[in-house]
């Protein structure tokens, strides 16, 4: 699979979706399976993008370019921060994020969703993952075990002091579960009242080593790798919902 990580920098509203037009038709054209922008892309945390205009470029742009899936993450909708993933001129699938990042305030801009989501692709089944969800690894098990998923998708607005963890968590996750895991973080922000300096994109095997890039947008994902993981959950992993707890004295 061929994937296409956007560097994204968030503007105004209007701007930002001339250019996510513009990349994601050039991605395309460029021969990616998958095109990917990250997190509140469009409008950040205090901008707004009226979401029918959003939804009708959405329809159009993939419907010029039917062989590919553009994962749009994520934009406000109906009070949920929304992944919106397209192929062929429709919503294929819709992921609303469910672990809300209070620090920032989260709770207050939005409602949590409450199930997990996963897009069955050709040979390929995507887990969708939207920033804080990386920090629980157990909606990662569940797109695993459950899902069968062997990629999983992340879009982000992580900080770039952060990106050690950013990193990590991505590392970790695509480790305990022998899958591919693809980090997408917006690149900066430069509006004036939100600037903001934004984590890396990341890709790695299921081995957990990083999938190397030629030009910081571009990774190719050898499926044969899925085969070379030591310990497959699919195969091991244990149900256990007892604990025991022991008294001392």
């Amino acid at each position: 699979m061929k994937v296409h990580l956007s560097r994204f920098v968030c503007t105004d509203p209007a701007s930002n979706l001339k250019r996510c037009q513009t990349e994601a038709q050039t991605a395309a054209e460029g021969g990616a399976d998958l095109v990917v922008f990250p997190e509140s892309f469009l409008h950040g945390y205090t901008r707004e993008a009226d979401p029918q205009a959003t939804r009708r470029m959405f329809e159009a742009l993939s419907g010029d370019h039917p062989g590919t899936v553009f994962a749009f993450g994520s934009m406000t909708e109906e009070g949920r921060n929304r992944m919106t993933l397209w192929r062929n001129g429709r919503e294929a699938a819709r992921y609303d994020k469910v672990h809300l990042f209070r620090p920032n305030g989260e709770e207050v801009l939005w409602q949590p969703g409450r199930e997990y989501a996963a897009l069955s692709l050709g040979d390929w089944t995507l887990g969708l993952l939207n920033c804080n969800d990386v920090r629980f690894p157990e909606q990662a098990r569940a797109l695993r075990l459950r899902g069968n998923c062997d990629l999983l998708l992340a879009i982000a607005w992580w900080p770039w002091r952060r990106d050690a963890i950013w990193s990590t968590l991505l590392r970790a996750r695509a480790i305990e579960n022998g899958v591919f895991t693809a980090g997408c973080c917006i690149a900066a922000s430069e509006s004036p009242l939100e600037p903001f300096s934004g984590a890396g994109n990341h890709v790695f095997d299921p081995l957990g080593n990083p999938v190397p890039t030629p030009d910081d947008h571009s990774y190719a994902l050898d499926r044969d790798l899925l085969g070379q993981v030591l310990v497959d959950p699919r195969e091991t992993a244990v149900d256990v919902t007892r604990v025991n707890i022991f008294p001392v004295g």
